[in-house]
């Protein structure tokens, strides 16, 4: 008698069990962790340095602050509410119902993409959240009152961001069943955060005139290993977000890193030509422009396309901040610190757009894998025949930037409207003149003697019972002193 076929077995490492379902990819979620680790990255610590060094001496321990509160505060709102009403059960067109995101059973389940738990997505989503608030925050530096910006956070993301996510990266959202293409967050990160920073410095209002004036950064090497955690960490912004390992997000990876380096280095030509020295905070824009305008295209567009778009980035917004900015009476009067208005929502623009005209088919069916005909740049529409689906998914890619830009106007001003009425929006004046000392008790460099700190306070004494502390101006002196 001849024996049965042998039952074929899986390897141990790939067979299904209790922990590793048989619809979990196990190299899939081990990329996404990696991936959303790495934007997490970007906001702490890279937006802290970015932004503790960009600025003035007397605002780096505030600046750095508010985005590390941003990022715990939006965490806790994300598990509570925030993450179902941006990628849950349908409530309207453009939000999902409230629910949490904290039971073992609804954490264990497959999301609603990927072969990936939700545990999983619940903390990719986040860390896109969180980014986006900590973007805002750069509007805002060196005189928005910090309690002010620890109610504008949860408000801000639940009737903000949660709209906007909804509504472009769930399926069921208006405009992602229109066909909106945006592959990271060009819409829903950065033209949302650059509107909203640039609404509610309006309605902050600006620095002190002297710190308008001159604010030179403390540290332009903190600075800069700020920036380089960024641009390292958009590996993961933009290669994580086909949700497999697959090779259109190695395309979104390479796409990436083209259009950021092109940028940059036309930033810097530009600033060579037009001032004739080459300026490192320049190359950092350029830097910054380029992720964000290739975020909406990374694994839809061909490398050519790539580099067109790091041409573009470098010099368009280059010219609204250097020359636009300069004759239009609104954007002088809107004190928007880091220059968020140009480097996101110009830049998030220009990429919606550009996704628009060099989206190639075959890549937006790598990504978008169904519904093949609604998606096509308006290039290969007219190479394919298709002119009208061309000119259409133009007319979606515009729609979606005027909805992001009347939600956020919107939203942001009544949010700012109803945070005064709690506490001001703005520092007083005195502490304005101080800076962190005055706000938080601390200084981000000090001198220490063998007793007493010079100029700052002890560890120890951000424990209220350990030590009180008063704030007073030590005549002769040109600091604030403890006692």
């Amino acid at each position: 008698m001849g024996s049965g076929p042998v039952p074929f077995v899986l390897p141990p490492g790939l067979a299904p069990d209790p922990a590793s379902p048989g619809w979990m990819n196990k190299a899939d979620n081990a990329w996404q962790l990696t991936a959303a680790t790495l934007v997490g990255l970007q906001s702490v610590p890279g937006l802290m340095m970015l932004y503790g060094g960009g600025v003035k001496k007397k605002w780096a321990v505030n600046s750095a602050f508010m985005a590390f509160y941003a990022f715990a505060c939006v965490l806790v709102c994300w598990v509570l509410w925030g993450y179902q009403m941006s990628f849950g059960e349908k409530l309207l067109p453009f939000w999902g119902r409230i629910d949490v995101s904290l039971e073992q059973k609804f954490l264990l389940q497959q999301a609603f993409a990927g072969k990936l738990p939700n545990a999983t997505m619940v903390y990719f989503q986040f860390v896109f959240a969180a980014i986006t608030l900590i973007l805002i925050a750069g509007a805002l530096l060196g005189r928005m009152n910090f309690k002010a910006w620890m109610i504008f956070v949860p408000l801000w993301l639940t009737f903000s961001y949660t709209f906007g996510a909804y509504s472009i990266w769930y399926p069921t959202g208006f405009l992602a069943k229109k066909g909106l293409m945006d592959y990271s967050g060009g819409y829903v990160i950065h033209l949302s955060s650059g509107v909203a920073g640039f609404t509610a410095a309006y309605w902050v209002g600006p620095r002190l005139s002297k710190d308008r004036e001159r604010f030179p950064p403390n540290n332009i090497l903190l600075m800069l290993a700020g920036a380089g955690l960024l641009w390292m960490g958009w590996t993961g912004f933009n290669g994580g977000d086909p949700y497999e390992v697959n090779v259109d997000a190695s395309l979104a990876v390479i796409n990436t890193h083209i259009c950021t380096a092109t940028s940059l280095l036309t930033w810097l030509v530009l600033d060579l030509v037009f001032f004739g020295k080459p300026s490192v905070i320049g190359a950092v824009q350029g830097m910054i422009t380029g992720l964000v305008c290739i975020t909406p295209a990374a694994g839809l567009v061909q490398g050519w396309a790539a580099i067109i778009m790091g041409a573009c980035s470098g010099s368009i917004p280059w010219f609204t901040m250097m020359v636009v900015h300069k004759k239009f009476e609104l954007l002088q009067k809107v004190d928007d610190t880091m220059a968020v208005f140009h480097t996101h929502a110009v830049a998030g623009s220009l990429g919606g757009i550009l996704t628009g005209l060099f989206a190639e088919p075959k890549l937006n069916h790598l990504f978008y894998t169904t519904d093949n005909e609604k998606y096509i740049g308006l290039f290969y529409g007219f190479k394919t025949g298709r002119v009208q689906a061309g000119f259409t998914q133009i007319g979606v890619q515009l729609l979606g930037i005027l909805f992001i830009v009347i939600l956020n106007v919107t939203v942001t001003s009544l949010i700012c409207l109803a945070v005064q009425y709690l506490v001001p929006l703005r520092m007083s004046e005195e502490e304005m003149e101080v800076g962190d000392e005055a706000v938080h008790g601390e200084e981000a460099y000090s001198l220490w003697d063998d007793e007493e700190p010079v100029g700052a306070v002890r560890g120890e004494g951000s424990t209220p019972s350990a030590i009180e502390m008063t704030m007073t101006k030590r005549k002769g002196e040109g600091r604030a002193g403890v006692v």
